[in-house]
């Protein structure tokens, strides 16, 4: 029987300490306490940020958006393609490196199965060793703790889409409702298997940026890079031996780049689609240059020109900001204020007109021609809003209802209007306009266009 498929070894990473490991520790650190901790703030008597789905509303502080604000989400989509292709063109793959969900919680679980199993020695011969009750006892240990940050993490997920302190209270009290309980466990389940058992082969096989993150690569993009001019020919040799009398290069083939390396390659083989870019490779060979007394730098951050014409620290900076770089800043740049703009300059009150497809237009009292509306007007303020409602257009055009509405806050609430004419209108289609403003201090007015039908 002749297989087709080499069988998948496991990764066992070896624990690292160094600059770009700190800078790591520091990113996990910063988004789980942005992720763990954003839906316990409270902002005006509520949850800081929810996106009720139930309601249809979304709060961010102190922003209140319903889904015909969608433009917004597809302006902060647009940012993060356009940020995410800046990053990766100047320095590779960071977000994979230092942010991504799948590296910093493959990182946290690490963590864990460190502690409960000991390094990456430890661990070896912890698998390899027949069951003990020490051994039970370390994986039932790692096992727990894991899901236990599954579970906490799926819950937080959920807590974003509903008001978590009640999410909190139904939880203690047994009392999820299905579709609570399914997202709280998949996200767990994703979670815990994602971090926990697939890890490297989610960034190999299932992430798509793998895949096409070539394309915004050139010659002058900071990549993860092995020097072989200086580090070749590799071999091993004691601390006090002359690397040049025996022809050797700086290598000296530990091989503790590949230890650490969470992804399992070799980066002396050069570039590699696996490469996440989290530098650990370049944390240990820098303490083993050290060690032997030698120039630190052996693996850096560096560019493919740079390497092969020898450029310095500020050659290759220099190269840095070239045409993509600085079309990508300013397309980027210029977003980020118009979006930010706009939602400066959004008014926080939407209408719409509706007409009263039941009766399009009919006489009353005095002759006078009524058209019935209906307003369905938004209040998307956190306070309680009276408005007063005008018409125009047409000559003699006035309400014939009640010329104000009251709102309560982040409320959208349907308003019937009578409009009336004199008699003797021109028969046809007229347009008007109702102009809808807030009578208390915030300034806020919204026109809306609307027909008015006079009937031959």
């Amino acid at each position: 029987m002749v297989s087709l498929y080499e069988k998948s070894k496991k990764i066992y990473p070896r624990s690292v300490q160094g600059l770009f490991a700190k800078w790591r520790w520091a990113l996990v650190w910063l988004t789980q306490l942005v992720f763990y901790g954003l839906p316990w703030l409270e902002w005006n008597a509520r949850q800081a940020v929810l996106f009720d789905l139930e309601a249809r509303r979304f709060f961010i502080f102190g922003l209140v958006l319903y889904p015909q604000d969608f433009i917004y989400l597809t302006g902060l989509l647009v940012i993060s393609a356009l940020a995410l292709f800046l990053f990766t063109a100047v320095a590779g793959r960071l977000w994979c490196g230092y942010a991504c969900p799948q590296t910093v919680y493959t990182e946290i679980f690490m963590w864990i199965e460190r502690h409960a199993e000991g390094d990456r020695s430890a661990r070896m011969r912890l698998d390899q060793a027949p069951w003990s009750f020490e051994k039970l006892r370390k994986k039932a240990l790692k096992q727990g703790a894991w899901i236990v940050l599954a579970l906490w993490t799926g819950f937080t997920f959920v807590g974003f889409f509903t008001p978590i302190r009640e999410l909190s209270a139904t939880t203690l009290a047994l009392a999820l409702g299905p579709w609570q309980s399914f997202w709280i466990f998949f996200y767990a389940f994703a979670t815990y298997g994602n971090a926990g058992f697939m890890r490297e082969q989610v960034c190999k096989y299932m992430c798509p940026y793998a895949r096409f993150q070539s394309a915004m690569f050139d010659k002058d993009t900071l990549i993860v890079t092995y020097d072989e001019a200086r580090g070749e020919p590799r071999g091993p040799r004691s601390k006090k031996t002359d690397p040049k009398s025996k022809g050797l290069g700086a290598c000296v083939d530990c091989t503790l780049c590949v230890q650490v390396c969470p992804t399992g390659i070799d980066i002396r083989k050069g570039l590699q689609y696996e490469c996440i870019g989290c530098a650990a490779c370049i944390d240990v060979c820098d303490d083993v240059m050290d060690k032997m007394g030698y120039p630190r730098g052996l693996i850096r951050y560096s560019t493919q020109n740079a390497l092969a014409q020898g450029w310095g620290r500020a050659e290759v900076l220099r190269h840095a900001l070239r045409p993509r770089v600085l079309v990508y800043s300013a397309i980027l740049g210029l977003i980020c204020v118009a979006v930010g703009a706009s939602l400066f300059l959004r008014t926080p009150l939407k209408v719409d007109v509706i007409r009263d497809r039941g009766a399009l237009a009919r006489m009353v009292e005095q002759g006078r021609i009524e058209n019935v509306y209906r307003l369905q007007v938004m209040n998307a303020t956190e306070t309680t809003q009276t408005y007063a409602i005008e018409v125009s257009g047409l000559p003699g055009v006035a309400l014939a209802s009640e010329p104000t509405v009251e709102v309560r806050s982040t409320e959208v609430r349907s308003v019937g209007v009578r409009v009336q004419v004199p008699p003797g209108a021109a028969p046809g289609s007229h347009p008007i306009a109702f102009d809808i403003r807030a009578t208390g201090a915030e300034a806020m007015h919204v026109s809306e266009k609307a027909v008015f039908l006079v009937p031959r």
